[in-house]
């Protein structure tokens, strides 16, 4: 298996639970804590990094791929759009998985999660096409990618059910932290960030995105 093959399965058992949680279920139609998102519709989103993972993972590759997985974030249009309006922020996808309901989900995301598995086991493909955004990525910079989206989407979704943010193993956490403060350092310089980490009257607003 390679570097983040067993990382992206532990976050993926981290988010099985919280995705199973009866809360979920309880208050899936309410407001998420993300804007124009239910809970279902983030509870799906969630879930589909793992479908999305055992769909391109089997998936010839086609397209040019990037050198590193921080370009892959200095690209892609959902990171350089302005406005929730944009196209690369639609959240029809999301809403439409919802409506489906909370054992739908939970029937898509086991059987995704157990091909995800057996792909990373057997014959996943070292490239990976993201063809939405027109370019692959190696096998290790997509499942970053999918990392952070895992540990990113739980938090926000316990938050919207009024739970703290589920714990990642470091293996799966720490690899998402360092290309976050990477992404904040390009974003807005190291000593913006370094400010922000170690001086309470230097603290500014900082986001990777």
């Amino acid at each position: 298996m390679g570097d983040l093959d067993q990382s992206f399965l532990d976050a993926a058992a981290v988010c099985s639970t919280l995705l199973r949680l009866d809360v979920v279920r309880e208050r899936w139609a309410e407001p998420s804590a993300l804007p124009e998102l239910s809970v279902g519709a983030l509870a799906c989103h969630l879930a589909r990094q793992v479908t999305r993972a055992a769909e391109l993972l089997a998936a010839p590759s086609t397209l040019p791929v990037l050198a590193a997985v921080d370009e892959h974030y200095a690209r892609a249009a959902w990171v350089t759009s302005t406005s929730l309006t944009d196209q690369a922020n639609d959240r029809t996808t999301d809403d439409a998985e919802a409506a489906l309901g909370f054992d739908w989900m939970l029937s898509r995301y086991d059987a995704d999660l157990a091909a995800v598995a057996q792909l990373l086991r057997g014959e996943a493909a070292e490239r990976v096409d993201i063809p939405w955004q027109g370019w692959s990525l190696r096998r290790n910079d997509f499942l970053h990618t999918r990392l952070l989206e895992l540990v990113v989407h739980s938090a926000d979704l316990a938050a919207s059910v009024d739970l703290p943010a589920p714990d990642f193993p470091d293996a799966a956490f720490t690899p998402v932290l360092t290309l976050l403060s990477r992404l904040a350092v390009r974003r807005h310089g190291q000593g913006a960030v370094v400010g922000t980490l170690t001086r309470r009257e230097r603290a500014r607003n900082i986001s990777a995105f």
